[in-house]
């Protein structure tokens, strides 16, 4: 005999313990099993919206770093150090050489002749297309 069982028979008498013991410890399991489905849902509500906030953030980035005017580029980076790096920027025709530290941005040198960096190579339509297989989308279904 459980001491809930043995409780309510000490306040009830034997024969209402028989019958209502059972009844309320099936309850109080279900009871468990049930918050633990709700802080399972509520979790994974908590843990989805982390991830829709984070997407959202970065489609309002990508959308403000494509308004700019494009006056300003940063043409290359190079780390230097732990918390040091050496920019190339360019500024409409001009192309500056900038040191930037966590205290400070400095212009380092102006070039005279621009630095002309190779283009990136885009994909090639045979590996476009592959991937589009493996999403399990067709290349040419616009959908």
């Amino acid at each position: 005999m459980s001491k809930y069982s043995l409780c309510l028979w000490l306040l009830t008498g034997p024969a209402l313990a028989d019958e209502v013991a059972p009844a309320k410890l099936a309850a109080a399991g279900s009871g468990v099993a049930g918050q633990v489905v709700q802080m399972l849902l509520g979790l994974g509500l908590v843990v989805g919206l982390i991830f829709l906030l984070a997407w959202l953030l970065r489609r309002v980035q990508q959308q403000s770093g494509m308004r700019g005017n494009g006056l300003i580029r940063l043409l290359a980076s190079q780390a230097i150090g732990p918390r040091e790096r050496l920019l190339l920027v360019q500024v409409g025709t001009e192309q500056v050489l900038l040191g930037l530290t966590p205290g400070q941005i400095s212009p380092l040198h102006v070039l005279k002749e621009p630095v002309h960096l190779p283009e990136a190579e885009a994909a090639s339509p045979e590996f476009a297309q592959r991937l589009m297989e493996m999403l399990g989308k067709d290349q040419k279904d616009p959908t």
